[in-house]
């Protein structure tokens, strides 16, 4: 039986909600490296709920402090409008204050991983989310023009630096191949403890859009299928017809069936919830959308001469060797660039442009 928390919150009085989701679901960090992963879409402020709320994240910090000793690193990738805009994106929300000096730039530094040739046959994905013994996920109540949901599983695409993202995307073909995109990713590694901020949501054009919801709610669990199958059932969306959780429970990564699931708190229907219309089809067929998305996957890193000191950096840290130095600047090979971007986030000089 797995277990999903709800319980009501408020920005203002999120730390015992956040103890209560701690005892329900104990964790041990002592001498553990711990990633703490928010979702930071792109570059907003609080107010607009794209991302996971400041006061969420500081509350998160301060239990696993007082649990540990632990090594704590808080990060995320943001996604298509925010490539290389790491730092801004914490910063213009709060969360880097929030991060209580954990903030790590988590795109700096990636491994390159094998993955499902059907889509791509490797992927660079950030290292700290591989190395780490424990991740925390913390989602944000929100839909998805895609996937209509978007909660523990989704929140874990944020493990991929760059625009591999978009290449994905593109690679997937339809919103049904997506969810399935979405399901390869999140099994790389599985979080181990998720809370999602549903204090305030995001229902209609998520995860970007404007029609916020008042919910005053935080979700707790420890498997990401259930989780996003209450999430579902709260938005008033049969669990059963998302294709990244059919994915998810044939991986044998959790169920969906909520008489498998033990909720601990009331679990309601949100009212009139606003779902995405035509379930993905309509940013699919949208051809500015998929315009965007051909555009960024085409964009390679090149260096300023100007600025660039040859130091190697971007050369070393390079998950797939893609990069080399000639003529005292490094140089990409396109055919084995995977549009990470790593060598943008890491230059010292702010060398490395997207052209």
């Amino acid at each position: 039986m797995f277990k999903v928390l709800i319980e009501p919150a408020t920005y203002e009085n999120i730390k015992p909600v956040i103890d209560k989701a701690f005892e329900t679901f104990p964790q041990n960090f002592k001498g553990k490296k711990v990633l703490i992963k928010p979702n930071v879409l792109r570059s907003s402020e609080a107010k607009e709920g794209i991302v996971t709320n400041p006061a969420v994240l500081r509350a998160v910090v301060d239990k696993v402090e007082s649990i540990g000793p632990a090594s704590i690193v808080v990060g995320d990738n943001p996604g298509l409008f925010s490539y290389g805009a790491n730092e801004e994106s914490f910063e213009r929300s709060g969360l880097m204050e929030a991060a209580k000096g954990y903030y790590r730039n988590i795109g700096t530094d990636s491994v390159k991983w094998d993955f499902n040739p059907d889509f791509m046959s490797s992927i660079s994905i950030s290292r700290a989310v591989m190395e780490s013994d424990v991740v925390i996920s913390l989602p944000k109540f929100k839909t998805h023009g895609l996937t209509v949901v978007t909660g523990a599983i989704k929140n874990s695409y944020g493990y991929l630096p760059g625009a591999q993202k978009a290449a994905l995307h593109r690679a997937a073909g339809n919103p049904s191949r997506f969810h399935e995109v979405v399901t390869e990713v999140f099994r790389l590694r599985p979080p181990d403890f998720f809370i999602v901020d549903a204090i305030v949501g995001m229902e209609g054009n998520g995860p970007a859009g404007v029609d916020l919801r008042d919910i005053g709610l935080v979700l707790a669990a420890d498997n990401a299928v259930a989780l996003d199958a209450i999430i579902a059932t709260m938005m008033g969306c049969d669990p059963a017809k998302l294709r990244f959780l059919q994915k998810a429970q044939e991986f044998g990564l959790g169920s969906y069936d909520l008489e498998k699931i033990e909720v601990i708190g009331k679990l309601e229907k949100i009212h009139n919830f606003k779902l995405p219309p035509l379930g993905g089809e309509a940013l699919f067929h949208n051809e500015n959308v998929q315009d965007l998305m051909r555009k960024r996957t085409m964009l390679r890193p090149k260096a300023d001469p100007d600025l660039c000191t040859g130091c190697g950096t971007c050369v070393e840290q390079c998950p797939v060797s893609a990069l080399s130095i000639e003529h005292d600047v490094p140089e990409v090979d396109p055919e084995k660039c995977i549009t990470c971007f790593c060598c943008q986030e890491i230059c010292p000089e702010q060398a490395m442009a997207l052209k």
